[in-house]
């Protein structure tokens, strides 16, 4: 059985369908002045720090540290264990699969640094393309190379 308890200091605000799991042995903390939206998860022993704003449908696994000011916007998470920064930002469907640092924006699964992010969503658009001229550039280089010819 959890033996533990979960705090929620001053100012803290619930949506609906909130869970949050008391700590298995020390305390699951939400800090002053978070607000966290409908449909969240927080597993046991995280801890999350001051202002912080975690909007819907957001996981939150077992024994995470959450910095200050940090942002989890809708549908993003983080797995076990890890250290979230103050000022971070994981935008909408992101997840923290390691550590995170103060300041970073993380976009995409695994979450990365959000302009490294965007760069490879422009280059998904571009495979096709690339695709077609590899293989048109196969068959001439066929062609060049048949002794046949």
């Amino acid at each position: 059985p959890q033996v533990g308890i979960a705090v929620l200091e001053d100012d803290v605000e619930l949506g609906a369908n909130v869970w949050i799991d008391r700590a298995a042995l020390g305390e699951t903390r939400i800090g002053r002045g978070t607000k966290v939206d409908n449909l969240v998860q927080i597993a046991h022993n995280v801890q999350i720090g001051e202002h912080c704003l975690v909007v819907a449908q957001v996981g939150i696994s077992g024994s995470c540290r959450i910095g200050h000011h940090t942002v989890f916007a809708g549908q993003s998470g983080c797995s076990g264990h890890l250290n979230i920064g103050s000022g971070v930002v994981l935008s909408a469907r992101a997840v923290a699969i390691k550590d995170v640092p103060d300041g970073v924006t993380l976009s995409g699964y695994p979450g990365r640094p959000h302009r490294e992010w965007l760069k490879t969503q422009a280059n998904l658009q571009r495979l096709d393309g690339l695709r077609e001229k590899v293989k048109e550039l196969e068959e001439r280089l066929a062609e060049l190379e048949d002794p046949r010819s």
